[in-house]
């Protein structure tokens, strides 16, 4: 059964609850249902073992515990003799079975239910008479992981949760990442270590601060093992919202992972993994969404520990605390020394800009960027994501780059690596295939430049679409046709994004004319500035300031100076810019031709209608 049709079969079960619960309650009884009997499923096999050895070590007075999760084989286990089919032999008794039921599972699988509010759903579908058919609904259905692989389970979490966010009006995309974004991105923090993931008995730790429903973290470990079966691979993560708290919880504890690894609570104001670091971590947080919730324990942090915390850089604007994340993350990196770390982020354009010289913003570029941590940036398609259809960018962060990579960023455009999907989900309207996620994953693989060249026919409708390498010849054009030039991927150094931004002095003049000078002090003798005067100029770190002054500035006004007090340092990466193509305007004489060509049509037509 695949996802779809089992969604939609679990989907059903929202006929059963219309009228007693609104459409924006109903994931409120199937998500936890759906969790219930998955874990449910999991545990058939080896629950008659469990009970023999719950009654084996009771009676020799032993903790069951550990030998319990052994007998379970996995790292949760349940002591009720009940199951989902025991329940619906005692119709008149289902509530209070239920909760035996519930009650019965060990700690870490018990709090997920607790998450969920799984005992008021039980009261209220008791009320309505509905608890018993639900309940049925659910014990019908098959979802053993040899019938329902965890790959699968996933994909049916995500789609319930989206439906629920869309009827309830919420914004899916707070819940989870798009599969090929995650994909993409756990191929860009792997791919320059394929060598060292190979080896037997590698251990790797994978972190999400925002991990939502697990997604980022499932991938990223079915890869791994793709790789090398026998990786150790341990998945660390924190989320704040209850619900996908613990479906994530959920999904790690059928993996076999130590959900003890997995935090409730805000990153930002109360960091789950203190003194914690990492080999990989990924994350997509919010777009954004304001901390000020938070910002009374953030801008503590930042004042009282300073670079010792985690936002020494610079605090971002309250409107947007994505960049929060970004430093979060660096924070977590292993030393370079103990073999360093790799992340990718999901930002929005804003991150790449926003903010002038000295502001937040510019200080955590500059502190990346000076710091030589950023691999890479990748630019998406619009219309990725479920909530939003906002440009996004992918950043590659690693604080141990490769020799050839040292000192330099990397800028791929993907905005044109897209298809259209068969139906919209949200505003999710585009989808990267696997051979597009392929080729940005060489791109950046490999370190290259390179150009996008489309090919149009003399109708001016596409061809095709190939990748030329920097030292590759573009394809020639059809017959009446041409060929569109693009740059795809473009290779910086770090300080080709910092600026100087000076302060232009002009001097104040008095009503002859005259220049004011100082009176009192240092300025004593020096010409007084006029403020209605004073402009500011960005100088490219690469360029000297004197030469540009005097190239720029004095030819205009030759009796301006610098304030060198006023001088700040500055990043931003004007990443559209560097990938503008621009197109010359069509000749006049083409566009008169066309246009009498109209008209003598439009004229033809109406004489026609005339006669």
């Amino acid at each position: 059964m695949n996802h779809q049709s089992l969604s939609a079969f679990i989907w059903a079960v929202a006929d059963l609850l219309r009228g007693d619960y609104k459409q924006s309650e109903y994931g409120k009884v199937i998500l936890p249902f759906t969790v219930l009997r998955r874990l449910d499923c999991v545990l058939e096999p080896t629950k008659a073992a469990v009970l023999a050895e719950l009654a084996e070590k009771t009676k020799a007075g032993l903790t069951p515990d550990p030998f319990l999760l052994r007998k379970a084989g996995q790292s949760f286990y349940n002591t009720s003799p009940l199951d989902m089919r025991k329940l619906m032999g005692d119709q008149d008794h289902i509530r209070e079975n239920l909760f035996a039921y519930v009650q019965g599972f060990s700690p870490s699988a018990r709090d997920i239910f607790e998450r969920f509010d799984f005992a008021a759903q039980i009261e209220r579908l008791a009320k309505n008479g509905l608890l018993y058919q639900v309940a049925e609904k659910f014990a019908g259905i098959d979802l053993h992981p040899e019938a329902v692989d965890n790959h699968a389970m996933g994909l049916v979490f995500e789609e319930l949760i989206r439906k629920f966010a869309e009827i309830s009006n919420e914004t899916a995309g707070e819940h989870f990442t798009p599969r090929e974004v995650i994909r993409l991105m756990v191929n860009l923090i792997f791919v320059e270590d394929d060598e060292a993931l190979t080896k037997p008995g590698v251990v790797r730790t994978i972190y999400d601060p925002a991990a939502g429903t697990g997604g980022m973290l499932s991938i990223a470990d079915e890869h791994l093992e793709a790789m090398n079966p026998k990786a150790r691979r341990t998945m660390f993560g924190q989320e704040l919202n209850d619900e996908s708290y613990a479906i994530c919880k959920a999904d790690m504890l059928i993996k076999g992972q130590d959900v003890g690894n997995i935090v409730a609570g805000n990153t930002l104001s109360d960091d789950g993994h203190t003194g914690r670091k990492f080999d990989y971590m990924l994350s997509n947080p919010p777009f954004g969404v304001e901390w000020k919730k938070v910002e009374k324990e953030v801008r503590r942090e930042h004042e009282t520990q300073g670079f010792n915390g985690r936002f020494g850089p610079g605090l971002p604007r309250v409107s947007d605390g994505s960049m929060l994340f970004l430093m979060h993350l660096v924070s977590k990196m292993r030393p370079a020394q103990d073999g360093g770390s790799r992340f990718g982020i999901v930002l929005n354009g804003s991150p790449l800009f926003t903010g002038g010289a000295g502001s937040g913003e510019s200080e955590i570029r500059r502190y990346v960027l000076e710091n030589d941590l950023v691999e890479a940036i990748i630019g998406l398609p619009t219309d990725m994501f479920y909530n939003t259809g906002i440009s996004t960018y992918v950043w590659i962060i690693s604080n141990r780059k490769p020799a050839h990579r040292k000192g330099k960023v990397q800028l791929i455009d993907a905005s044109s690596f897209w298809r259209k999907m068969r139906k919209s989900l949200g505003s999710k309207r585009k989808e990267m295939s696997e051979e597009q996620i392929a080729d940005v994953t060489r791109l950046f693989g490999n370190f290259v430049e390179a150009r996008l060249a489309t090919t149009f026919d003399g109708e001016g409708k596409e061809v095709c679409r190939q990748i030329v390498l920097a030292d590759e010849e573009p394809p020639l054009a059809p017959d009446g046709g041409k060929v569109k030039l693009a740059p795809l991927s473009r290779i910086f150094p770090n300080e080709a994004f910092g600026y100087r931004t000076i302060t232009v002095e002009r001097p104040l003049r008095d009503e002859k004319g005259k220049i004011v000078l100082g009176t009192k002090g240092k300025q004593k003798g020096k010409p007084q500035a006029d403020s209605s005067l004073r402009d500011t100029e960005n100088v490219p770190l690469s360029e000297d300031v004197e030469a540009y002054f005097k190239r720029e500035v004095l030819p205009h006004a030759p009796d301006a100076w610098i304030d060198a007090e006023k001088t700040k340092t500055g990043y931003e990466i004007p990443f559209n810019r560097h990938f503008y193509v621009f197109e010359p305007p069509r000749p006049l004489s083409e566009i008169d031709a066309e246009l009498a060509e109209v008209t003598a049509r439009i004229k033809a037509m109406i004489e026609g209608l005339a006669a």
